[in-house]
């Protein structure tokens, strides 16, 4: 028999991050559904069935895999006082070897957007990187027009590395994006470029 393993969960000041389950889809669904002109800029195309159950089904047993196989771990953010959904951060494409890196992405519904929540999410994620998954480097990229996101990058300790041409498909369209990174021991001093 199998030793019980348990599933990572992250606490915060405000929150508990966790990892997807089944009855989380409806809170989900209606939340991204809510924030859909606030997200679309800044994502890959919904498909058709982006918001559907069984969409939603598919990314938990997605996120129990990847977790299980060590190449990504998704959280959902939970609000603590009221249970409230607010957004998700994942640590994905989580590379071992002489790399030891991994890139977070993440999003938060737009009522709950400015209000520190994802600042204290990426410092969660990029601790536990760090302490417990023992990577030296997290990445992370976002569109060079959104100041939101680079701004909490900044804020949480990222420096900006330079510009990837055609990084990702946003909105429909390949985009460059500025590149972050946050480093285990980093020395290099704070950085106004970019």
């Amino acid at each position: 028999m199998l030793p019980f393993r348990r599933r990572p969960k992250l606490e915060t000041e405000r929150m508990t991050l966790r990892l997807p389950v089944h009855g989380d889809w409806r809170a989900w669904a209606e939340l991204r559904e809510g924030s859909a002109g606030f997200l679309t800029p800044w994502e890959p195309v919904w498909s058709a069935d982006h918001l559907s159950r069984r969409s939603f089904t598919n990314r938990v047993y997605w996120a129990q895999r990847a977790e299980a196989q060590g190449t990504a771990v998704p959280f959902l953010l939970i609000r603590r006082q009221d249970q409230q959904l607010l957004g998700a951060i994942t640590l994905d494409n989580i590379r071992r070897g002489p790399a030891q890196c991994g890139t977070i992405g993440y999003w938060v519904g737009e009522q709950f957007s400015r209000r520190g929540y994802m600042r204290e999410a990426i410092m969660a994620v990029v601790h536990h990187a760090f302490s417990v998954l023992d990577l030296s480097r997290v990445e992370a990229a976002c569109l060079p027009e959104n100041v939101a996101s680079r701004g909490v990058l900044e804020k949480t300790g990222f420096k900006y590395e330079g510009v990837a041409q055609s990084y990702l498909q946003i909105n429909g369209r390949w985009r460059n994006h500025v590149l972050y990174a946050a480093l285990r021991a980093d020395r290099r001093g704070r950085t106004d470029v970019g």
